[in-house]
């Protein structure tokens, strides 16, 4: 089979996109063209795929991207047997004729407005029934998968789950340590940019820093800037998830100070999981899926409390039983129940039947598919 996978909102990278689904794609022995912006992004494309660079939408400076990626999902398209979006502005750059066509829903469209903070005020009211039409007519037109079993909610009929689960090795992580604390993920004022430099501060004179993995949105990048050049954090930007995992090992605590905003606040957080399968202890804020995931393997603190966070810290620093107890459940709970080659199987054969219903496609092992 082949698949033509399109992004112009997420990075090459995407753990999602590129290390879980593609990766799947790929060890199951189907042939994939990505569209994504590689040159945006520095991203040199790995060689078992077919690469088509396009700009990369960002803010309010989409339209470029929008239509570059109609002529480029038009030549990735050309001999594919399905394509693949990631995006909801994709569904408005479609070709006219293209195979079986696929959105994978990454998340509540109209409530992570909330937590763009470039967004005009007028937009904020014209564009939830916008987008709420447009995913309506992408149901009617597209098959869709979705990460989160809370968005069925949003739509009429029922629609298959591909959840953001992670790679947990099977053999236990490095111990947590003592002197450090980390966040993984994308940084921005939701996502506890604010409380995670003050949580900094008031962890430096006992010797713990914090390390922040990830992009960060525009307005909270000089706080971080400042923070790091007076010595309170480090801030590494964009690292590969692969990477950001393994410099995640051994630290005290993971971070997920998450607020309680309408994006939050029906989803699992994938850093909770993440920092589950590195065998890293979780300090979340209350959000529920959180909560649920975690299963006890660290402390939950109160929305916006700093202080609670920061008792946190100590006291898992001051306890190496309970934090190595923390570590080892959290490993065995990820491995358990969140190993994506565990699930992978899965998306791939979803992805293969929808192919076949269309007509009759090769897939992997000399056989054709049959349609479902």
């Amino acid at each position: 089979m082949k698949v033509c996978v399109g992004t112009v909102v997420h990075h090459p990278e995407d753990a999602r996109i590129m290390h879980r689904q593609i990766r799947a794609l790929l060890d199951a022995g189907h042939q994939v063209t990505y569209v994504a912006p590689f040159t945006h992004c520095n991203v040199t494309p790995q060689p078992e795929i077919r690469a088509i660079d396009v700009p990369r939408a960002v803010g309010l400076h989409r339209a470029k991207a929008l239509r570059a990626a109609r002529s480029a999902l038009k030549r990735g398209c050309a001999d594919a047997d399905l394509l693949l979006v990631h995006d909801i502005e994709l569904l408005l750059a479609l070709p006219r004729r293209r195979p079986v066509t696929v959105w994978d829903v990454h998340e509540d469209t109209v409530a992570a407005l909330e937590a763009k903070p470039y967004l005009p005020d007028f937009a904020r009211t014209t564009l939830p029934p916008l987008l709420r039409n447009l995913e309506a007519r992408a149901e009617r037109r597209l098959h869709l998968i979705l990460a989160e079993e809370s968005y069925r909610s949003r739509f009429s009929a029922d629609h298959p789950v591909v959840p953001n689960h992670t790679y947990v090795a099977e053999t236990a992580p490095p111990p947590p340590g003592e002197s450090r604390v980390v966040y993984v993920g994308h940084i921005s004022a939701a996502r506890g940019a604010a409380e995670m430099v003050e949580l900094a501060g008031l962890l430096r004179p006992h010797g713990i820093r914090l390390d922040l993995i990830g992009p960060a949105d525009a307005d909270v990048r000089p706080m971080l800037r400042d923070a790091q050049r007076t010595g309170l954090l480090d801030w590494f930007g964009y690292v590969p998830n692969r990477h950001a995992l393994r410099m995640a090992q051994g630290a005290l605590a993971g971070l997920s100070l998450l607020h309680d905003v309408p994006n939050y606040r029906e989803s699992t957080p994938t850093k909770v999981i993440e920092y589950m399968a590195q065998g890293v202890p979780v300090i979340t804020t209350p959000l529920p899926k959180a909560v649920e995931a975690m299963k006890g393997c660290g402390t939950v603190v109160p929305f916006g409390d700093v202080a609670a966070a920061y008792r946190a810290v100590l006291e898992l620093r001051d306890d190496p039983a309970r934090r190595a107890k923390a570590s080892a459940d959290g490993h065995a709970e990820a491995r358990a129940a969140y190993h994506w080659p565990d699930r992978a199987p899965e998306f791939v054969s979803l992805l293969e039947n929808w192919a076949a219903a269309r007509g009759r496609v090769t897939v992997p092992g000399g056989h054709r598919a049959v349609a479902v």
